[in-house]
């Protein structure tokens, strides 16, 4: 397929990972608006051309414009891509759909399991918006390194395959290459499972375990990532792609996560509170926790780091005594 031409874009949320890529279309060539929810914050990044509380050092580009209105942000856009919390997902679908042209496609960057209902995202979406063209962005992608321009990858998927090739060929460049999947249910599992594992890698780090354990942590988590992923329907190799094995070894390995960082301050004795306020941004693994346990629970799989990590984070468990639970669970296969 060929490139498709520079169309109108749309993203809404601007924080750090809407900003990020807001940037990378603009940078592509698409006259792209960016729409966040604080107006204070909106008239700042317009005077500065840049997002000077969460991207700093990433300028915008001449194509990149800050829209205050969100009707108008949306009027010509041929696709909207959402980038906000998951626990903001659902208010964000409804307050996007009246202004929404007919031929518009809806994207999302947001990860989790809505903790309400144990939907994920496209379900969500689909409550909401019913069968208008849905895709995902999801992969291992540090909005910093998106915003300068480093080399990265990541994954489109969509089960309309033209609106994921279409999507994919919008972010590429020089140094950016988007995939495309259709196993939407694989790529989102992904992306809600690997907030709670690293956490507990983070956990882990604080408390000194060293490279070991977090290998093992890493490697146990992708089974159970796996595990949940088939009962809900994912084809397996979807968790060996970008998606899966990549987002989760990043996320649990640099610094630049904030999973990973809010874990380690509770490995190192923080309290929640001390731990959340030291991060100040939103911290998705936390709510991540509680919902992948209920769901697992409703589903009967077996997911024991992250139980032990819900139980850490919603049931006041003291991180010794959760690795002491999991060190200490029966012997079995690894191929369990």
């Amino acid at each position: 397929m060929q490139r498709p031409s520079a169309e109108s874009m749309t993203v809404i949320g601007a924080g750090s990972w809407g900003t990020a890529l807001a940037i990378q279309l603009a940078r592509e060539g698409h006259l792209t608006q960016l729409w966040g929810r604080d107006g204070v914050q909106l008239d700042a990044m317009r005077r500065a051309r840049r997002n000077e509380r969460y991207l700093p050092d990433a300028g915008f580009p001449e194509a990149l414009q800050v829209a205050n209105d969100l009707g108008q942000a949306l009027k010509d856009a041929r696709d909207a891509l959402i980038a906000v919390p998951s626990h903001a997902f659902r208010a964000t679908l409804e307050s996007i759909k009246p202004h929404l042209a007919a031929g518009t496609r809806v994207a999302w960057a947001t990860k989790g399991f809505e903790i309400a209902t144990g939907m994920l995202p496209h379900q969500v979406a689909q409550q909401i918006l019913g069968n208008r063209p849905g895709a995902v962005v999801s992969g291992p992608t540090f909005a910093k390194e998106v915003g300068a321009g480093l080399p990265t990858a990541m994954t489109v998927a969509s089960q309309d395959e033209r609106f994921a090739k279409e999507l994919a060929l919008s972010l590429s460049g020089p140094n950016f290459r988007a995939y495309t999947q259709s196993d939407i249910m694989g790529v989102e599992v992904g992306g809600a499972v690997k907030n709670v594992i690293a956490i507990g890698s983070g956990i882990a780090d604080g408390m000194g375990f060293g490279a070991n354990t977090r290998v093992a942590l890493i490697t146990r988590g992708l089974a159970e990532m796996m595990r949940l992923g088939v009962k809900l329907g994912a084809v397996r190799e979807t968790f060996m792609g970008l998606a899966g094995l990549g987002d989760l070894v990043l996320t649990c390995t640099d610094d630049q996560s904030r999973n990973r960082r809010f874990g380690m301050a509770l490995g190192r004795g923080q309290s929640l509170s001390e731990a959340q306020s030291g991060i100040r941004q939103v911290v998705e693994g936390l709510p991540a926790a509680r919902a992948v346990y209920d769901v697992a629970r409703r589903l009967t799989v077996d997911m024991p780091i992250c139980q032990e990590i819900y139980r850490v984070m919603h049931e006041d468990k003291p991180v010794r005594a959760a690795v002491q639970a999991l060190m200490g669970r029966e012997m079995r296969s690894e191929a369990e």
